[in-house]
């Protein structure tokens, strides 16, 4: 088991943690040259219909609430880099008041989330889930929301995907990261 501190010391140097399947879910240390970031400015992209569908108060966001859920929720696709010791650790670290869960709601059922670390001004996103269209996305925008009153300044996706890149996610090398991540943890 890690300890969290060391976890969020890791995290600090742009590192993060991921279970591999294919090797018995042994816990690789990850650290990408190209690094995927949802920007929190006016280049956060939300579409017309997602920013209707917000809007019209269809899902409820809640934040803290339901934390397990939402990564244990995350964690069920047929493959996935998220075990019961990664599960374990930041379950932890919500406990600790690192970890954070934005849910989103149908009446009082949890249909879609996130989950991450924040540290100082700096979000890592981790994983998302939903179980009704659009409600991973909704929680994304209510993340967002969020972030920027708080004045953080990174917003980290570890890797860029389609689903993240229609928001206006971007890639930087390893060093523009580790100098957004500097600024960020001043």
């Amino acid at each position: 088991m890690f300890d969290p501190n060391v976890l969020i010391h890791a995290y600090c140097q742009g590192y993060f943690p991921m279970a591999h399947p294919e090797s018995g879910n042994e816990i690789y240390w990850h650290l990408p040259e190209q690094r995927g970031i949802i920007p929190l400015d006016e280049n956060f992209k939300v579409s017309k219909n997602l920013k209707r569908l917000y809007k019209q108060n269809k899902f409820s966001c809640r934040m803290n609430e339901n934390f397990e859920k939402v990564i244990r929720h995350c964690a069920q696709r047929p493959e996935t880099w998220i075990s019961d010791e990664i599960i374990d650790m930041y379950c932890q670290l919500h406990e600790m008041g690192v970890a954070h869960s934005v849910e989103t709601y149908l009446g009082n059922e949890l249909v879609g989330g996130l989950y991450g670390l924040s540290i100082s001004k700096a979000f890592f996103g981790e994983s998302m889930f939903h179980l009704v269209t659009d409600a991973s996305k909704i929680a994304l925008v209510h993340l967002v929301e969020h972030l920027r009153e708080k004045d953080f300044i990174l917003l980290d996706s570890q890797y860029l995907n389609d689903h993240i890149r229609q928001f206006g996610a971007y890639e930087v090398t390893h060093e523009e990261y580790l100098s957004l991540l500097n600024k960020a943890l001043m």
